[in-house]
């Protein structure tokens, strides 16, 4: 069977699949918003970790597992609600990997920071990437050979990291205040002067992606499905994300959540203070 072709046509049409999937998401989270005090609240559930499940994350991941599979039938589709579906992640080959909802506790908070992850994996490589962020407006999506693209109210524009960093100046780094544990501080202590830039989900790698922001250290748990799509943006404009060691973070692993990783727009060895 031959790969897929990555191409600008695709990622087309995974970005539409993306915008109905939020569509799907953003009926929920108005219904969340018109909700006053004493209403009826949107139905939540707890996943085997504590994770938040809402009918968004069920609503979006119908969406994408359909329309993925109409357009690439020969190329299984693995999400983050459907544990199945977990089987067809392979370190060769292809496969799509979905996070339909990343960030459900920015839903329920309200604060929009939350998206819909798509990825294509190939050989154990996120090699395209989309980000929508439904309720800010915001698009982002990479490819190898593509670049990297924002769309933002309608304006696409082409984004690319920045490097090299402007000497003298504090390194612009994300993180959140929630996973601000004594590894990230120790890390960010490395980078010499630094400021802080706050980001929601996989929003964090696209302030990489775009320039707004030159690293992002995520020293704590998380999954596949929650950084392929980003990964392929930030590579696709140039940039890294890569485990400690300086290796790349890689997918269809044995074990689904990831090792530490840090995304950057220079290499994590010139990052990095002695």
């Amino acid at each position: 069977m031959q790969p897929i072709t990555v191409n600008a046509a695709l990622a087309a049409q995974v970005l539409d699949i993306a915008r109905e999937a939020g569509v799907a998401i953003m009926s929920v989270y108005q219904e969340l918003c018109r909700c006053a005090a004493g209403a009826k609240p949107v139905l939540v559930t707890y996943k085997a970790d504590d994770s938040p499940l809402t009918r968004a994350d069920l609503l979006a991941h119908q969406v994408i597992a359909k329309r993925l599979a109409a357009l690439t039938p020969e190329i299984a589709v693995v999400s983050e609600e459907d544990e199945p579906s977990l089987k067809h992640r392979q370190p060769k080959g292809d496969f799509w990997l979905v996070d339909p909802l990343d960030g459900t506790k920015e839903f329920l908070a309200q604060n929009g920071e939350f998206t819909v992850n798509i990825a294509l994996i190939r050989d154990g490589q996120a090699v395209l990437g989309v980000v929508l962020a439904p309720a800010l407006g915001q698009a982002y999506w990479g490819a190898e050979g593509l670049g990297a693209w924002r769309d933002k109210a309608g304006r696409v524009k082409p984004i690319q990291v920045v490097k090299p960093l402007a000497p003298n100046q504090p390194v612009r780094a994300v993180a959140s205040k929630s996973h601000m544990n004594a590894e990230t501080v120790a890390f960010l202590d490395r980078l010499g002067p630094y400021l802080l830039v706050q980001a929601g989900s996989s929003l964090k790698f696209s302030r990489v992606a775009e320039g707004a922001a030159e690293v992002y250290p995520r020293l704590g748990p998380t999954c596949e499905w929650d950084t392929a799509a980003a990964q392929a943006i930030v590579e696709a404009a140039g940039g890294h994300v890569s485990k400690l060691d300086g290796d790349p973070l890689r997918y269809g692993k044995p074990d689904v959540l990831n090792p530490h990783f840090v995304a950057s727009s220079v290499p994590l060895r010139d990052l990095l203070r002695p």
